[in-house]
């Protein structure tokens, strides 16, 4: 089984899940739990072009920045509270690299918004952990943060191909992904984890990769990367958002969902009320 490096995560509109559950799975809804063995542990980073070493190179010295007076700490702290005292400092400034954006004074960032605490609505606000650190990056650099939300799988070819600046939406550094793209320097650390059934016959990860059950992914993320890779095609079931995977697990038409742990955290917070 593979191990990867680092993150952090989460919360969500328990009322979204609950009422989208109740429509799937009616009167006989069933609790779920995460197990307790971790399937990944993995780096979270900024997609950027690879023609584009400049834009790189100014993430990177405002990432160090942020991370250095606190602001970084802070923001994850504030989603993910681990009761941990976050030391603030004066903000450093500093001269950049020289780079250049799509359009002039803006940083236009691609994410999909239903990755909480990362990135999810509020009312008509993309908000979250990366929205926040790329403002914060933007800022840095004396640019306005644009974000567009997109589905997840297009935005590492969105990034290739010229049409956004980065992509930020809880995105794992992987080696098939950085033949795309280039990846700042990391910024957080995430675990994949698998939702079962409360009750289910899948109590750890071995037992999971080696029967012959049915696995929900959501499209594009390292879940199906990793998954596809160790399962095989024939075992997973892919999903446009993670809590569609959810609520196809509670109702029985997929035996576990591999996700992001503090995503998963979220969703079978709101699956159990």
């Amino acid at each position: 089984m593979k191990t990867f490096k680092k993150i952090a995560a989460g919360i969500l509109s328990a009322a979204l899940l609950l009422g989208s559950a109740s429509c799937a799975a009616g009167s006989s809804k069933k609790n779920l739990k995460i197990l307790d063995t971790p399937y990944a542990i993995e780096d979270y980073a900024m997609a950027i072009n690879k023609e584009n070493e400049g834009l790189k190179n100014a993430i990177d010295q405002a990432l160090a920045e942020l991370t250095e007076d606190g602001t970084i700490p802070a923001i994850i702290e504030k989603h993910i509270p681990s009761g941990a005292t976050v030391e603030k400092k004066d903000s450093v400034t500093s001269d950049y690299p020289e780079f250049t954006t799509i359009e002039a004074g803006k940083l236009i960032m691609a994410t999909n918004a239903f990755f909480p605490p990362y990135e999810y609505y509020e009312g008509d606000n993309v908000v979250g952990i990366d929205p926040e650190i790329a403002k914060a990056v933007a800022d840095k650099l004396g640019l306005e943060l644009v974000i567009e939300d997109v589905e997840f799988d297009s935005i590492i070819a969105g990034v290739q191909a010229g049409k956004y600046d980065i992509g930020c939406a809880g995105m794992t550094v992987t080696e098939d992904r950085l033949k795309s793209v280039n990846f700042s320097t990391p910024y957080a650390t995430g675990v994949q984890s698998v939702i079962v059934l409360d009750g289910s016959e899948i109590t750890d990860v071995d037992k999971l990769l080696e029967g012959s059950y049915k696995v929900g992914v959501q499209t594009g993320t390292t879940g199906d990367i990793y998954m596809t890779d160790e399962i095989g095609e024939d075992r997973i079931e892919r999903f446009a958002k993670g809590n569609d995977a959810v609520i196809a697990l509670q109702s029985g038409k997929i035996d576990a969902v591999v996700i992001d742990n503090e995503p998963a955290k979220a969703f079978v917070a709101a699956a159990n009320k």
